[in-house]
């Protein structure tokens, strides 16, 4: 089977292709929709379609795992979930079977700046329609998706203690990322070296250095993030109809 095999002989994936920009179209109108829809969505008979969601990315990412044991490309080196994008797919996961609210101020951050990024400059050899094409691209646009869906839908809003909460998970979790990609030989989270294709890396400065400036970008655009998302303060001012006039 071509479509479930290793080879991309026939499934050259192209940035900005045809295929990537109808996936990129269809993230933005179905965020869109969520926000027009933001109250229709807050009914709780959504939970079961947020159970559903949460099953179809687990099926999903075993299917992915068992296709690089079938095709032999299963190996320590890369395809341990450490990618911050398999980190946001099991935050994703977690968030929608517990709603979660410390679950979802990681995952605001790291979907809309990460996974938007993976989207929009991905690392894929594979294209539609290759079951790689659809994995990757399924799991990104949800991690995309659920926390937009807990915010507009659910109410979830992150603070600026939001943000400190993803500098101290990102700062814990990053020396033992290095640890491990020193002894699989491992490039996770490209804490090792940048990736091979163009990537927003490429203008933030030789290795090591590059992870210093992306630490300070990110520590920027989580704070814009969070200006965005953060809940708005509301002054109502009410007049009555019945105050005689004087």
């Amino acid at each position: 089977m071509g479509w479930f095999g290793r080879s991309y002989k026939n499934y050259d994936f192209e940035m900005f292709s045809i295929s990537h920009f109808i996936i990129i179209s269809i993230c933005i109108s179905v965020a869109v929709l969520l926000f027009f829809y933001r109250e229709k969505l807050k009914d709780e008979k959504w939970r079961v379609a947020e159970i559903g969601v949460a099953i179809s990315l687990i099926i999903m990412e075993t299917t992915y795992h068992s296709w690089m044991i079938l095709n032999g490309s299963w190996h320590v080196s890369h395809a341990i979930p450490l990618e911050l994008c398999s980190i946001s797919l099991i935050l994703t996961v977690i968030l929608l079977l517990t709603r979660k609210k410390i679950i979802y101020e990681i995952l605001l951050f790291t979907a809309l700046l990460g996974a938007s990024q993976a989207l929009i400059t991905p690392l894929l050899n594979y294209d539609f329609p290759h079951f790689r094409f659809f994995h990757f691209f399924y799991t990104h646009v949800m991690i995309i998706w659920v926390p937009l869906y807990f915010t507009w839908a659910k109410g979830y809003r992150p603070t600026i203690w939001s943000v400190l909460k993803l500098f101290v998970f990102l700062n814990v979790l990053m020396p033992i990322i290095m640890v491990i990609n020193k002894l699989v030989g491992g490039n996770y989270m490209f804490l090792s070296h940048k990736p091979d294709s163009a990537s927003l890396l490429d203008v933030l400065g030789p290795y090591p250095w590059y992870i210093v400036s992306l630490e300070g970008l990110l520590l920027s655009l989580s704070l814009i993030v969070w200006v965005i998302f953060r809940e708005k303060a509301s002054v109502k001012t009410e007049v009555s109809r019945d105050l005689p006039i004087q």
